[in-house]
């Protein structure tokens, strides 16, 4: 450490950095990878509390798995997943978030309007959650709609970076911090309400330069190192499981708090739910796994806790990043962590700037 500047943790390395910090070179696609899996079942609305949960074990998924090869990249689909791997050996998984949205809907509908394809999910208070996607099947934009017809871009994702389509991987050194360590990455069992809360609304650690994609955030360590994260200590999941028993549900309470009271200040903000493995396994399923808990960590949110759907995404990392460097099972190895993403999607702003006044909200 010199002059108060620190680089991050051996657990919030970059992509490919093993755990003797020996670095990989860079994911090799320069194709689009492709789109979040269709929805299994038809979109309709699913009580909360209405159905019983499902598997909540690798076991329960790993012989439903079907690999190909798609332009030389291995392609793995099963349930709700689907996994790409380049020939450097880098992988990546999608998932298909509407279906999270579902919980708790009065009513699903879809629209055709152009290129794009619209879900819109009805909430019981007439409030609707509206996903578009061109017609590659990614995500454009994310926008709630109460009931008056005014309209909150929570996600624009429709506009091409400097790589131009298909680029999603953006290859940033660790930023430089001029934070204390344990202010960047917060334990979560170690911390006051308020450090929370300061910690979900913190800036960059260093200056963002230009918006960045969904896909250059959720792929692209370099890039998320710019925000802090929270760590969530307190659920360590089973080896092979993602379910979260209820007495560490509950110890969410104050993550929860904090989500609830800053999306209140600021309902445009959206956070990036990363779930992880210890290095125990196949790397296939480490990040089947891990893309799991990260979604359980974001229903139970919701569910339990009321924290609003939209403003969550989530992502898994399998063990790319141990946060303790072993090759053994480790229960703080299978954790979720969770950071600010707002700033990398808008450019290093809190929010995308309000429409001017008297401005009519767009028609859809």
């Amino acid at each position: 450490m010199q002059g108060g500047q620190i680089a991050p943790a051996p657990g919030n390395l970059p992509p490919g950095t093993g755990i003797a910090g020996q670095r990989r070179p860079p994911p090799t696609i320069s194709a689009p990878i492709p789109a979040a899996p269709p929805l299994a079942a038809a979109l309709a609305p699913i009580a909360l509390g209405a159905l019983a949960p499902g598997p909540q074990r690798m076991d329960d998924f790993r012989g439903q798995r079907r690999e190909s090869d798609v332009g030389g990249r291995r392609v793995f689909t099963e349930p709700g997943r689907i996994i790409i791997q380049d020939p450097s050996g880098q992988s990546f998984i999608r998932h298909n978030e509407v279906d999270r949205f579902r919980y708790g809907a009065r009513d699903i509908r879809t629209q055709q309007v152009g290129d794009e394809s619209r879900t819109i999910v009805v909430r019981p208070d007439g409030s609707e959650i509206i996903t578009v996607v061109g017609r590659d099947g990614q995500l454009l934009r994310r926008i709630r709609r109460d009931r008056g017809g005014q309209e909150i871009v929570i996600i624009d994702n429709s506009f091409r970076g400097p790589r131009g389509a298909g680029g999603f991987y953006v290859d940033l050194p660790p930023p430089v911090l001029r934070i204390p360590q344990n202010r960047y990455i917060v334990d979560y069992d170690q911390a006051s309400p308020e450090l929370i809360y300061d910690t979900l609304l913190a800036p960059p650690v260093e200056r963002i330069d230009r918006r960045y994609s969904l896909d250059e955030i959720r792929y692209s360590q370099g890039v998320r190192q710019r925000m802090p994260s929270i760590d969530l200590d307190t659920i360590n999941f089973d080896l092979g499981s993602w379910e979260i028993p209820p007495d560490q549900a509950s110890k969410l309470q104050v993550i929860a708090d904090g989500l609830n009271r800053a999306i209140s200040r600021n309902p445009r903000l959206v956070f990036l739910i990363e779930g992880h493995t210890d290095a125990v396994g196949s790397d296939i399923d480490n990040l089947s796994l891990s893309d799991r808990r990260a979604e359980s960590a974001a229903q139970l949110l919701t569910q339990q806790f009321q924290v609003p759907a939209e403003n969550l995404t989530s992502q898994g990392y399998g063990e790319q990043y141990l946060k303790i460097p072993t090759e053994q099972a480790e229960r703080q190895n299978r954790r979720v962590t969770i950071r600010n993403i707002t700033p990398l999607l808008n450019g290093g702003t809190a929010s995308l700037p309000p429409p001017p006044p008297g401005t009519a909200p767009p028609r859809r």
